[in-house]
């Protein structure tokens, strides 16, 4: 027998040279190797040695070293660039220009050094964070920097010790185990006997499952390590991209032969190397050029929705700045003007001229601009930044977000958007490992048209949820539904009722299961470590009917027997087969999970002699049973063994573990159950070759045969991982995999090795992957293919094309699964289709021809790649399918309904299909029994627009009807039901409908139907789509958008939306890294966004209000004095405390005002969602709370000021001694202001309180006893240190500050006494008793079931004349559970549910 492997390769190599000879006859040798002009677009890599050093020298240039730096800075640049980069705020710039102004003569208000000390202690805060940032960067770019690996030197001839920053492209490296890769690089030589390298790629996407890399093809079968010196080759490869999951190339060797480059030959910078002594690369990207570095971006900046109204309300502030100061400028001029003779404090130019008024007047403008430019709050922006910083601290040290099990908690990453999470209006959610646990778990299988329900498979799960302490539903573990299975219980009736671990020895799923446990627990001790190998997922019971027939396969047949076996034992052999080679799952041993299993010589050895297995596969060809009828379910599986199972069978007293043989006779001997010893000799063959889970071992001179531990399987994902270990459950064991073979533990055949010609990945294109192997019996290329139902069944092939023996059968058995897979869906399974290929050696040399131009080009290679696939991917012929079911987290369906109730719509997008995501919906109540589902379902853009106008027809008469009867009935008397039918519509469309929907065309009557539905599932979508789809809700509906999901395929829509949640699940850290907050559960986003999002939104609203309130209020007491003074710009108090008072006297407690407040207890906004529509409707931060806050401000100013002008009117006082008492009563207004508005006042606020008056009265003395020695020209000597002594000043003040607040104050009373606001009924119910405060939420709740809506109505929950009607016609069932629902499709393709 020809090997396959040898026979691919002449292939390649007679098309290679083919072409090798066309290139020679054209171009000289020299030509060939010369650089070519597409160097932009591709990239010539090649060594420092030998006869390209000369090339080298030139092409070297053109590519950058493998130094890195994060860094912004340096040090001679970081203060122009912080500068400058800080100088993009407008508010700063603003500042800039009042400090060069202040600097002009004619105009200046205060002393020069005064005036520049707001901006300069603002720009230092910010350059010092900014600087120590960029510090920490630096020490981190120096320290990988001088990591040291080996690099071939070329004037030692050795490998020496070198730096990372030192490495160049075209330098050999050789990196031994658990070195970091130091710049992506072609791998050249694996100390692997297969060429192969393990990595662990964690430091770019998270995933800690190990990803297998191959020796370039040529390279691999060398006996010892590469010779750099021997190395000819060249490799051009496609220049740097961002792309993890592409690489395209080739290396040229000298003769012309090329051979082709992929992601499977290149190792990137950052991973880590493992199982693997010793490797050799090439570098083809260094430094920044690496795949990891164009992925680092750095942090992602998002401007959340409150900062883009605080930039307008400045504006408003702006505009409000240039009134005051054109009202200043023509009283100065109109006050000039009444002087018929000059004044005596109008003093000339140095020219002797006096300005007229006019010009006075102008200047005077610039004037009051410096003098009341505190208006603009400087500090507001800093607040805000240490605001969200103290935000941010409080959220990830809430515990509740701890998820004890991932031993991780909620990571914010983005530092400025917290308090969008109060505004949320549309949540968008993938499902898979968002919604539910991602832990896949075999359930159902059907294989050649018969089911096959695996009940005792689903006692074992209900037992697992019995001894795990979630709170989960009994119901969702039966058999993968909540509905009795009439169909699967004929021949599986059996009941068990006690735990695991306590059942009966001669039940097949106790003993199987507990056997199962004690393996798990004594062999695998690391197996934790590793994704995807809870026992949940890796403990499957066999079916009994399933196992029975499986069994067959074990026995010698003699001719007579083996003619009376089907062609559903040839199914299921493929079956099986399919299952544990169609994968990329790496194998691991037992006691080392991060070694790779290997098998020794002897344990290679099959039990089965080759030969035998021959003819018994022989025995099971296609062209031997085409004629045979399907199988009865009772046919007999007894047969004599053969010769070589009763010479096995002398070891079976001299095993260590009786308990473990029983086990292991049970599974394969259903039937007997008497004892131990009445066990058939086949039970042997069982417990040897799979009850232990590994290669058998037959040393026939032994005494003691010790049971080999099974291995550890890697995956790259739960659905792979999940079919791996159901063909484990079988007997069918994955034992190596190599990148030319694959070994599989086939039950009593023995270990079977599969030359693995090709692997053709899943893509979200074509849905599937595939493998091509060749067969070891008989020696035909076979393809195994899996994946999607929706095209699979279009892959497969036609009556035409089927021998008309199995033409009937064959569509037969594809009707059945196709019931069945409409069944799994139902239950909410994730389904896959297999199906298999047998292709001759000159279809497979064609399409081979094919496959090798695609893998050798560098343009449209994953074009040429996909076209190849789906030449192959035709006419197969279906084997079965399987149902997996992923579990509901735990708190999905009360985190959905709490979010609801708090005015959020819930759009779930996922890439299942229809049944599997509507019956997931049910399951998490996103749907709900009663509700109306309409299924968007069409073929072209003008019948989706035509079925979207008449759903939104019906939706809008039904509405109609709903508000007559509700005009009759009175809001308040209507019943329940009457109510609620306006809000039951649920809309369900596909990927294919997604494409005309998304059309400009349709985007409108789009939006609008989803208006007027309670939710959306979007099944089938590809990654694009989801992103279109929230872009869409966000642009057109103006609408707030959040999206969660746990994967690569969730980070665009994650990038797209207004917040972006990441979960730390099981598919690696793609859409953590992406995203702007990472939580372990779906249900901690009802807490962040509940109470955390309403607590950040309206404390930083609250806070921002009041710097417009204490600004506005300041500078008003200023614009009042230029009424008393001519306009002429003084004061009437010292300029360091007019400077300083909103700079430093009342910044600090706003800020813990920010940061601390909380108007409503945690408890109370999860219980009371509806609560969160405050925040959501921006209740706290109206235009009209902007306005009303500026007028109290006026209020304000207007008694601060006129108070101490009547008190001391008439009286000899001087400037500042007047303007003292309304500077102290100003700072008592402000601050009690502050304490009038917080909702729950601790010692800390008192605290900073009484601490900011203190500071400001030692200030003010310190400043009135030592003014003389640094400011000459001030009077406000010893000012302070009199009014101490003077009653009226605090009688003054007093008076003051109770007139300046009386309003307010009697405002918030009457509010809370006589028009209480929801928020002010929550906080009161935390005065009440435990008992009282209960029955109160109960009463709130009751209250908003009866109306159906809330008393604070969401801006994005459809009014009750206008939302989720129903078409009259649909009136049928409507209330089934999610599981009996049946599944119509009308001629419209509007189907209800």
């Amino acid at each position: 027998m020809a090997d396959p492997i040898r026979w691919a390769r002449y292939r390649w190599q007679r098309l290679i040279s083919t072409e090798g000879r066309e290139c020679s006859s054209n171009n000289s040798s020299s030509k060939c190797y010369q650089s070519p002009k597409t160097t932009g677009k591709h990239r010539i890599v090649i060594p420092c040695l030998g006869h390209f050093k000369e090339e080298y020298e030139k092409v070297s240039k053109l590519y950058m070293n493998n130094k890195i730096r994060t860094t912004r800075y340096t040090l001679l640049n970081f203060l122009p660039r912080n500068l400058y980069e800080q100088f993009h705020r407008v508010a700063n710039l603003y500042f800039l220009f009042l400090v060069v102004l202040n600097w002009v003569p004619v105009v200046e208000a205060f002393q020069k050094e005064i005036t520049m000390l707001p901006l300069i202690g603002v720009l230092t805060i910010i350059a010092v964070k900014d600087g120590l940032e960029d510090y920490s960067r630096y020490k981190m770019d120096k320290q990988i920097n001088n990591l040291v690996t080996k690099v071939y030197s070329r004037k030692e001839k050795k490998y020496i010790d070198e730096c990372w920053k030192n490495v160049s492209v075209g330098d050999f490296v050789r990196l031994s185990r658990n070195e970091i890769i130091p710049a992506d690089m072609v791998l050249l030589y694996s100390s692997d006997p297969d060429g192969i390298c393990y990595i662990e790629t964690a430091g770019l996407d998270g995933e800690t499952n190990l990803k297998q890399r191959q020796v370039v093809r040529g390279y691999s079968e060398q006996v010892s390590e590469i010779d750099p010196e021997e190395f000819s080759s060249r490799i051009e490869c496609e220049s740097p991209s961002n792309d993890l999951s592409r690489f395209r190339g080739f290396v040229e060797h000298s003769n012309m032969d090329r051979v082709g480059l992929s992601k499977e030959n290149l190792l990137l910078r950052g991973c880590t190397v493992r199982n693997t002594e010793a490797v050799v690369g090439i570098v083809v990207y260094a430094g920044h050029e690496t795949k990891a570095m164009l992925n680092n971006s750095g942090p992602h900046y998002k401007r959340s929705k409150l900062e883009r109204k605080v930039n307008t309300d400045i504006l408003w502030c702006v505009l409000l700045l240039l009134l005051m100061c054109l009202t200043g400028a023509i009283g100065h001029g109109i006050w000039l003007s009444r002087y018929s003779e000059t004044p005596f404090f109008n003093i000339p130019g140095p020219d002797g001229k006096l300005s007229p008024p006019a010009l006075a007047g102008f200047y005077m403008f610039w004037t009051m601009i410096i003098l009341l430019q505190v208006l603009i709050p400087v500090s507001l922006y800093v607040s805000i930044e240490i605001v969200k910083l103290g935000q941010i601290y409080l959220i990830q040290n809430d515990i509740d977000f701890y998820h004890e099990k991932t031993d991780s908690t909620i990571q914010c990453r983005a530092l400025n958007i917290a308090e969008d999470l109060g505004q949320i209006q549309y949540i968008f959610s993938d499902k898979t490992g968002t919604l539910t646990e991602n832990k896949m778990v075999f359930r159902r299988c059907t294989i050649a048209g018969q089911e096959y329900c695996h009940e005792e498979n689903a006692k074992r799960l209900e037992a697992y949820q019995e001894m795990d302490s979630e709170d989960e539903d009994p119901a969702d573990c039966q058999c993968g539904s909540s509905t009795p299975t009439s169909k699967c219980q004929g021949h599986n009736n059996r009941a068990v009722c006690e735990p695991l671990n306590r059942k009966p020895l001669n039940q097949l799923s106790g003993s199987y299961s507990a056997f199962k446990r004690q393996d798990e627990a004594g062999d695998i001790p690391h197996s934790g470590h590793m994704a995807f190998s809870s026992p949940i997922e890796t403990d499957v019971v066999p079916d009994k009917q399933l196992l029975e027939k499986f069994s067959q396969i074990s026995y010698q047949q003699s001719e007579e027997t083996s003619s009376k076996l089907s062609l559903e034992t040839m199914y299921i052999t493929d079956f099986f087969l399919a299952l544990a080679i169609c994968n990329t799952v790496v194998v691991s041993g037992p006691n080392q999970p991060r070694q790779k299993m290997r098998l020794s010589s002897l344990s290679r050895m099959p039990i089965k002699s080759l030969e035998e297995i021959r003819q018994m596969f022989q025995r099971f060809s296609v062209r031997r049973l085409s004629s045979s009828p399907l199988p009865s379910v009772k046919e007999s599986s007894s047969v004599s063994p053969n010769s070589f199972v009763r010479k096995l069978s002398i070891f079976r007293m001299k095993l260590a573990s009786s308990n473990l043989d029983g086990a292991a006779q049970r599974v394969s001997e259903p039937q007997n159950t008497d004892s131990p010893e009445d066990s058939q000799v086949p039970g042997e063959l069982h417990l040897v070759n799979v009850a232990a889970g590994g290669e058998p071992s037959h040393a026939v001179s032994s005494v003691e045969l010790s049971p080999i531990p099974k291995p550890c399987y890697e995956a790259e994902s739960p659905d792979e991982a999940a079919l791996v270990h159901a063909a484990r459950a079988y007997k069918c064991v994955l034992q190596s995999r190599t990148p030319d073979r694959v070994t599989v533990d086939f039950a009593g055949l023995g270990s079977l090795t599969f030359q693995l010609l090709h692997i053709l990945p899943f893509d979200s294109l074509r849905k599937r992957m595939s493998v091509v192997v060749r067969h070891p019996v008989s020696n035909k290329v076979i393809v195994y293919t899996k994946g999607a139902d929706s095209v699979m069944m279009d892959l497969l092939r036609t009556a035409s094309e089927v021998h008309t023996n199995n033409s009937e059968i064959e569509e037969k058995i594809k009707e059945r699964t196709q019931q069945h897979l409409d069944d799994y869906a139902r239950r909410g399974l994730r389904t896959l289709c297999i199906a298999k290929k047998v292709m001759s050696d000159a279809e497979y040399a064609e399409w081979l021809n094919h496959r090798f131009v695609a893998e050798t080009s560098i343009d449209n290679r994953e074009d040429l790649l996909l076209e190849s696939a789906m030449r192959l991917e035709t006419k197969l012929t279906l084997l079965g399918a399987t149902g997996i079911e992923d579990r509901l987290q735990e708190g999905v369906p009360d985190t959905i309904q709490a979010l609801r109730k708090a005015g959020i719509k819930i759009w779930m997008l996922t890439g299942d299909k229809r049944e599997t995501a509507v019956n997931i919906a049910y399951a998490c109540k996103l749907l709900e029994p009663e509700d109306r589902i309409f299924t968007l379902k069409s073929q072209s853009r003008d019948a989706c627009a035509l079925v979207m106008s008449k759903i939104l027809e019906g939706i809008q008469k039904n509405a109609s009807i709903k508000e007559k009867n509700s005009e009759k009935l009175g809001n308040v008397s209507a019943s329940p039901s009457a109510q609620a039918r306006g809000f039951n519509a649920g809309l369900v469309i596909d990927g294919r409908t997604l494409e005309h929907v998304l059309h400009d065309s349709l985007q409108n009557i789009f939006l609008e139907l989803t208006e007027e539905c309670r939710a959306v599932v979007c099944c089938q979508a590809t990654p694009l789509q989801k992103s279109v789809l929230v872009k869409l809700v966000r642009s057109k509906l103006k609408a707030m958008t959040l999206a969660v999901g746990d994967g690569a395929n969730d980070v665009s829509m994650i990038q797209v939306a207004d917040t972006g949640v990441g979960i730390s699940g099981q598919e690696g850290m793609q859409a953590v890294m992406a995203s702007d907050f990472a939580i372990s559960q779906f249900r901690h986003l009802r807490k962040l966004l509940l109470v955390h999002g309403h607590w950040c939104y309206t404390r930083l609203t609250n806070m921002v209000l009041y710097f417009f309130y204490k600004n506005v209020t300041y500078v008003n007491l200023l614009f009042w004095y230029q009424f008393f003074c001519g306009f002429s710009g003084t004061s009437m108090t010292d300029y360091w405390i007019l400077i300083l008072f909103n700079l430093l006297f009342t910044s600090v407690p706003p800020i813990i005002y920010g940061v601390l407040d909380k108007d409503v207890s945690a408890e109370i906004l999860m219980e009371l969602p509806q609560l969160y529509t405050t925040s959501q409707k921006s209740v706290a931060y109206l235009p009209s709370a902007f306005w009303i806050t500026l007028l109290d401000a006026f209020y304000q100013s207007l008694v601060c000021f006129f108070v101490p002008y009547f008190t001391y009117c008439g009286s000899d006082i001087d400037i500042f001694s007047f303007g003292n008492p309304i500077n102290t009563s100003a700072l008592f207004i402000m601050l009690f202001h502050l304490l009038i508005e917080c909702k729950s006042v601790t010692w800390i606020h008192a605290v900073v309180i009484v601490g900011s008056i203190l500071f400001y009265f030692v200030f003010s003395l310190a400043v009135g006893a030592t003014c003389k020695t640094h400011n000459p020209r001030s009077d406000f000597y010893w000012i302070m240190e009199q009014h101490m002594t003077d009653p009226v000043f605090y009688l003054v003040c007093l008076l003051t500050t109770c007139i300046a607040l009386l309003p307010r104050y009697l405002i918030r009373v009457l509010q809370g006494t006589l028009f209480p606001s929801p928020v002010l009924r929550a906080k009161y119910l935390v005065r009440l008793s435990p008992e009282e405060q209960r029955k109160a939420i109960k009463r709130w709740k009751d209250e908003c079931n009866v109306n159906d809506r809330v008393e604070l109505q969401p801006t994005s929950v459809p009014s009750s004349s206008a939302a989720g009607a129903v078409l009259e016609e649909e009136t049928t069932d409507s209330a089934l559970p999610a599981s009996k629902t049946p599944f119509h499709s009308s001629s419209c393709c509007i189907a209800p549910f």
